[in-house]
């Protein structure tokens, strides 16, 4: 019988063939009702044979169009369709014992219970509806469970194809009306694992209506009993892991039977139903609707973690269950996939009352004292402990998967073969991750340092790169979950900083520093959270684009506007538990750092003075100075600069350049910062470069208003070309520094000279006083190096009354010296220019003083360098004497 093509129980193989042998499908027909039916109406083949409400509704009710056909009654309908249905597949695997024990036993009743011809064991294949309405676990016993099964069983002739075959079935079954099987036990195999036993069902007697149209209600108790405890492991496990295919049942039945008064001796019975890969369940879903966290103090002092979960699940069968309190291992995956997986936690779940088709509610209660030694010890090949991978994972929001395993720690309540069978068990549990994107808020640096690069570094190390030293604070975000003291010993990061959303560099805050915390509670709309703080010393930034860091130096410079920097880090904490010390690492922070303006978009604000000049090496065309400086820092900011080369230009034309070497910049008063300077505008300029050099000298000396363009270049720091190439299109014009000449001790106080050009410009002819009898000259003047003599090669000068009355004129081509200080030049010969009015009011004022004003080519030199410039003076006092 077993081999049928047209076996209810047989596999996909036989089904295709029995529709192939079937004619189309033919219209139902109506059957009669009868008085021991509850209810027999007919209904088309595609009929849903159990709706969702199975209790209050019988077999041939009309369905509605909300309704659809139940888990068990698709597993059905699949069967005895010969396949799986095309809408849904059979995956229900709770009534697979029920089905298989159900219809082993009805298929004895009806193809073998009265000794019927081949004809009516087809009729009764296809005219069999089964429709279990419940299956519930009424007890747990020591050696399985016992279950209740509940359905409705009917005989529908009107699905049988074949006329003949029909009209004999509804005759003999009309005849017979009733068969009754003995107790009997029928046992479930699995052939795919070498017959492993699965397990018994003991079933009780049954006595099944088998008339056309006619309805028989079961509810009985059967004693499921575990088998091959060891095998079921197995084959569980293989199922986990995904490595089962197609999957077969087979059942074995000896089943005694009687029709009315007359026995029917005991019937073998050996039926398989395949499933196919598609078919087999798979692990439910559920959802985590609490997570609480919560530090447990022992008895014996120490301390540990209680986490407790509650669980959101559907059962999707209908099947009525409670589950006794279980223990379970909860597990990690190791350094290798291939190692054995390391204990996490202890967890134990409340008893669980499952109802048909309804949500249930999963409370699991864990705890942890102690991580072990092998989950924070450091993976070789990723360089990561196991607990850095499975925190990385949560926090970026991955699924993570932990594995659950029965413990050894069984409850009272529970068989011992459950906790045997749970053991041996591993399942793997997604686990949602939980975006800690904002876990680290306002992210920032303040108290900002700046150190550029050492010029003798090598190249890509973190010496040739600029580095920060900065206090790092953070405001760290507590999930609602976490309710337990943590703090945060030590912090490091990885930071990209951005700027208008453009990558500038990378800013390097590996090195492992100190960090103080301070716990803010939760209060108003503010949540939990721990104010860190941190000290970074020199971290490299690695400017890895250096147009925006063009763009940023210059926004400082000439913005006049705080500048916004993006941060986007990665950040390790070591944070201290209960649990012990243990880092969380790459924990995504983002957040902004401000900087100010420097002197609110120039560099005025710096006002730079030069204290003390001197010369220290000349040539015919060249100056080496040195001079020591002191400027006002406005910013908040600090700096270190170990080398930094800028070019002097002066009317776009370059004239020389100045070094500063070990440079350290504070906020506010910075007093002798030794720089050195080249004077050299023939070398980068030729003949072009001489005469600017010319020009600005000689508006200099005179007093008029002159600067500087100060401007960056690719050496500006050497070894480092791409930061020198991103400052070099920088340029800054500054006022050139004034020098202050000594004060002539011989002069009149009640003269002050004549300040209109510029008050605060050097005075090299501070008096002069003029002989009338001699037709000379004397001049005090006032030398500006402290320390070097100006040797006066050549003077070519007229003397002007009230600006444009020419007075007289001295040409002079032997060389005197001008020393440090206040001197007196030599008696040098005047041309008066007789008759003139300048002369006569020179004349007028002797043996008193007049304001004169002088023109003059003078031939300066200072060494071996040489200049000729031109003067021009306003306001000379002047005596007159005989």
């Amino acid at each position: 019988m077993s081999d049928h093509p047209a076996s209810p129980l047989l596999g996909e193989a036989g089904a295709e063939q029995s529709r192939s042998e079937r004619p189309p499908s033919q219209k139902s027909k109506t059957s009669t009702k009868s008085k021991h039916s509850n209810q027999s109406n007919l209904s088309e083949e595609s009929t849903p044979l159990l709706p969702q409400d199975a209790t209050n509704r019988n077999y041939g009710d009309a369905p509605t169009h909300d309704e659809s056909p139940s888990a068990a009654a698709s597993s059905l309908r699949s069967l005895q369709n010969g396949g799986p249905s095309k809408e849904k597949s059979s995956r229900r695997w709770p009534t697979i014992i029920a089905l298989t024990i159900l219809g082993l036993v009805i298929i004895v009743i009806l193809c073998l219970g009265f000794a019927a011809p081949e004809v009516v064991e087809e009729y009764a294949r296809e005219a069999m509806v089964f429709e279990p309405t419940d299956l519930s676990i009424d007890s747990f016993t020591s050696t399985g469970v016992r279950a209740r099964i509940r359905g409705d069983f009917t005989l529908d002739g009107s699905r049988v194809q074949k006329k003949p075959v029909r009209d004999l079935g509804r005759a003999g079954t009309w005849i017979a009306r009733a068969v009754e099987s003995k107790r009997s036990n029928v046992k479930v195999f699995l052939p795919e694992y070498g017959n492993l036993l699965l397990g018994t069902a003991d079933v009780p007697p049954i006595v099944i209506d088998i008339r056309d149209g006619h309805t028989t209600h079961l509810d009985f108790l059967s004693d499921l009993k575990a088998g091959d405890l060891d095998g079921i492991r197995r084959m569980a496990n293989d199922w986990l892991e995904g490595r089962i295919g197609d999957l077969s049942i087979r059942g074995v039945a000896d089943v005694p039977l009687k029709s009315g008064i007359f026995g029917l001796g005991t019937q073998s019975l050996a039926e398989t139903i395949m499933f196919r890969k598609h078919q087999l369940p798979t692990i439910p879903k559920y959802n985590i609707t609490k997570l609480n966290i919560q530090e447990l103090k022992l008895p014996n002092g120490e301390r540990g973690m209680t986490v407790d979960v509650s669980l959101a699940l559907k059962n999707e069968y209908p099947v009525k269950l409670a589950v006794p309190s279980l223990g379970f291992d909860i597990l990690v995956q190791g350094c290798s996939p291939d190692g054995p997986y390391l204990r996490l936690a202890d967890a134990r779940t409340e008893e669980i009352q499952l109802q048909p088709k309804k949500n249930v509610e999963v409370q699991v209660g864990g705890f942890i004292q102690k991580l072990p030694e092998t989950l924070l010890a450091t993976c070789p090949q990723t360089q990561k402990s196991p607990l850095d991978a499975l925190l990385g994972e949560y926090i970026r929001g991955d699924e993570t998967t932990i594995y659950v395993r029965g413990s050894s720690s069984a409850s009272g309540n529970t068989p011992d073969w459950v906790n045997a069978l749970i053991q041996s068990i591993t399942v793997p549990v997604p686990f949602p991750g939980k975006s800690f994107d904002s876990l680290i808020r306002n992210f920032s640096l303040a108290d900002v340092h700046f150190t550029l690069p050492d010029p003798f570094a090598t190249p890509n190390t973190p010496e040739a790169s600029p580095r920060i030293s900065a206090t790092v604070k953070a405001l760290v975000g507590l999930p609602a979950e976490m309710n337990f003291p943590i703090d945060v010993g030590r912090v490091r990061a990885d930071a990209d900083v951005y700027y208008h959303e453009k990558k500038l560099g990378r800013l390097d805050l590996k090195k492992w520093q100190k960090a103080n915390t301070t716990r803010i509670e939760a209060h108003d709309d503010i949540e939990a959270g721990l104010a860190v703080q941190s000290t970074v010393k020199n971290a490299p930034l690695k400017i890895t684009d250096d147009d925006v860091f063009t763009d940023v130096v210059e926004d400082l410079i000439f913005g006049g506007k705080p500048v916004v920097l993006g941060v986007k880090a990665e950040v390790d904490v070591e944070t201290e538990t209960a649990l012990g010390k243990f880092v969380v690492r790459e924990i995504p922070a983002e957040g902004k750092v401000f900087v100010k303006p420097i002197s609110g978009g120039d560099l005025k604000g710096f006002s730079p003075q030069v204290g003390s000049l001197r010369i220290l090496e000349t040539t015919r065309s060249t100056l080496s100075l040195e001079a020591k400086i002191n400027i006002t820092n406005p910013t908040e900011y600090s700096a270190i600069v170990p080398y930094v080369n800028i070019k002097m230009l002066s009317n776009g034309t370059e004239i020389g350049h100045a070094t500063a070497r070990h440079v350290s910049v504070v906020p506010g008063p910075n007093h002798n910062i030794l720089v050195e300077a080249l004077w050299d505008p023939l070398t980068p300029s030729g003949q072009k470069g001489l005469a600017q050099g010319k020009e600005l000298l000689s508006q200099y000396i005179s007093g008029f208003n002159t600067s500087l363009t100060l401007a960056t270049h690719a050496g500006t720091i050497p070894h480092q070309p791409n930061l020198g190439k991103a400052l070099s299109s920088l340029s800054i014009d500054i006022p050139t520094p004034k020098l202050t000449p000594p004060k002539n001790p011989n002069r009149d106080p009640d003269d002050e000279g004549d300040n209109d050009r510029d008050p605060n410009a050097p005075k090299f002819i501070d008096d002069a006083t003029f002989h009338l009898i001699t037709s000379t000259a004397t001049f005090t003047l006032l030398s500006p190096l402290p320390r070097s003599t100006i040797t006066i090669t050549y003077l070519n000068a007229t003397a002007y009354y009230n600006h444009t009355e020419a007075v007289g004129a001295i040409l002079y081509e032997l060389p005197f010296e001008v020393p440090p200080g206040a001197s007196t030049s030599p008696r040098l010969p005047v041309d008066w220019d007789l008759g003139s009015v300048g002369y006569e009011a020179v004349k007028q004022a002797l043996g008193g003083r007049l304001k004169l004003d002088a023109r003059a080519d003078v031939g300066i030199g200072v060494g071996l360098w040489q200049q000729r410039v031109w003067f021009m003076g306003r306001g000379v006092g002047a005596g007159v004497r005989l």
